[in-house]
């Protein structure tokens, strides 16, 4: 029975690893994107937010056979922003503070898909939030 489980860690561990080889650049590039540091230098909040998703991400790896590990590797990393956002409170730079039209300028693209990508994450954040207790009557 020890030898099944290791065999199925060692699967998932080389099928993780081959994910992450594929998808750590564009993970990387949306991280960046979130903590407002460039792109062209090292980022090591960047890193550092990457490094917290992608545990996250493996850490549920076997409930994925057949989901999108992309899909579920980038919303581990916006959850991680939020969360590192929400539990200092305080600017920390990033998209969400830089004017739509700076930001735009700066990642050159249009300001309308800055504002449409900017709602987008705002309302995942908002469905991700629990609902209120309703004290009982």
């Amino acid at each position: 029975m020890g030898e099944r489980r290791r065999a199925r860690e060692r699967r998932r561990a080389r099928e993780f690893e081959a994910f992450t080889a594929a998808a750590a650049g564009r993970l990387l590039h949306a991280a960046a994107l979130l903590t407002g540091e460039p792109a062209d230098r090292p980022a090591p909040v960047a890193e550092e937010l990457l490094l917290r998703a992608l545990a996250r991400t493996y850490a549920g790896w076997d409930g994925k056979h057949g989901a999108d590990p992309y899909e579920r590797a980038r919303r581990e990393l916006t959850a991680a922003f939020a969360r590192a956002a929400w539990r200092h409170r305080r600017p920390r730079g990033g998209l969400l503070e830089v004017a739509e039209e700076q930001t735009a300028a700066q990642l050159g693209l249009p300001a309308e898909r800055v504002r449409t990508l900017c709602r987008h994450a705002v309302a995942e954040l908002r469905s991700r939030r629990p609902p209120p207790a309703v004290a009982p009557p």
